[in-house]
């Protein structure tokens, strides 16, 4: 099946997926499948927080292009918000090595989008909503991800099948990627239905073979229902989608009073944000490892649809024949 949408001459990728940048998941293995693919890898620059580590991820992704020539590409995540303390480090890191696109998250992406500009690379801005999306297209994004209700990660609170057509309607210029429930080929031409250019894909290759997580995390991903996915505040202040484990349900979703009050105070909420931050990478990093009983495991609602655990190259097949199968079968279900 051939794709001709915006997002495939935005990014120059045959097939208009992109695996989504997933937090102590994303690695240099899954992008460069990704990419043998012929999708968009990408991985968070706070996947590679010690000195010289995104430097060396990043020359090793560059020199497989050289040498592979591979039909997709990659980009990398850049968490905007000023409680993030390496983003300005990391986005220097990225110009300098020429990464070919940002996606942004959670704040201001104006800096990104001007240093993205300058040598040629995308910027495509993660959106919740019609506000936000007006400020991101304003100050010069490439185009928009409509993170949706189903995401893992910060989930957004509208439904796809709302939210895309509505920032189509208001940027009809603006390649929209749909995110938040995918995980099968009737997902992806779903929203290609509505105008989408594209989609993020990212539970769905926790559950491959270039994962360097915990086998226990991609059997969680294989055997978990919808129901079975919570959002919760304590890892980030932000609701952060993840499996409703023994641990989750020990600890709670909802911060305390006392935690609500110093995240909206406007003189503790950058620092108290940035604790409780890097409090939650802490627990996730031990979650993602073997051996570890007090799970903290993200994860989408697609997980309803996962069940088992491929490489990355079976994964997109799928992805691609399920689509074109579920377009035949749509052409035979219309009456004309």
């Amino acid at each position: 099946m051939k794709f001709n949408t915006t997002l495939n001459q935005l990014l120059n990728i045959p097939t208009p997926i992109i695996m989504a940048p997933m937090f102590l998941i994303s690695n240099a293995a899954m992008v460069k499948a990704a990419m043998k693919a012929g999708i968009a890898g990408t991985f968070p620059t706070l996947n590679y927080r010690n000195e010289g580590e995104l430097e060396n991820i990043l020359d090793d992704i560059n020199e497989f292009i050289a040498k592979e020539k591979p039909n997709g590409t990659y980009g990398v995540n850049l968490i905007v918000q000023k409680s993030n303390p390496l983003y300005k480090k990391h986005l220097e890191i990225c110009v300098a090595k020429k990464v070919p696109f940002y996606i942004t998250s959670l704040g201001n992406p104006d800096e990104t989008i001007k240093a993205g500009t300058s040598y040629g690379a995308k910027v495509i801005c993660d959106v919740t909503n019609l506000e936000h999306a007006h400020k991101v297209v304003s100050q010069g994004a490439h185009g928009l991800i409509a993170v949706g209700q189903g995401a893992g990660g910060h989930a957004g609170p509208n439904p796809l099948q709302l939210l895309i057509p509505a920032l189509i309607k208001a940027f009809p210029q603006m390649p929209v990627i749909g995110a938040g429930g995918i995980a099968s080929g009737e997902g992806i031409l779903s929203l290609l239905s509505l105008g989408a250019a594209g989609v993020s894909v990212g539970t769905r290759f926790i559950a491959s073979h270039e994962a360097s997580v915990a086998q226990e995390y991609k059997q969680a991903i294989v055997d978990a229902k919808m129901t079975d996915i919570i959002l919760t505040e304590k890892l980030s202040g932000t609701p952060s989608a993840i499996i409703n484990t023994a641990y989750a349900k020990k600890i709670g979703t909802k911060q305390s009073f006392i935690e609500r009050a110093l995240s909206k105070n406007s003189r503790t909420k950058k620092y108290f944000k940035m604790l409780v931050q890097i409090r939650g990478m802490k627990k996730l990093e031990k979650s993602v490892k073997p051996g570890n009983y007090n799970n903290l495991w993200g994860a989408g609602q697609s997980v309803e649809l996962i069940n088992d655990i491929l490489s990355t190259q079976e994964i997109v097949n799928n992805l691609i024949s399920e689509t074109e199968k579920a377009y035949l079968q749509l052409q035979k279900n219309i009456l004309i």
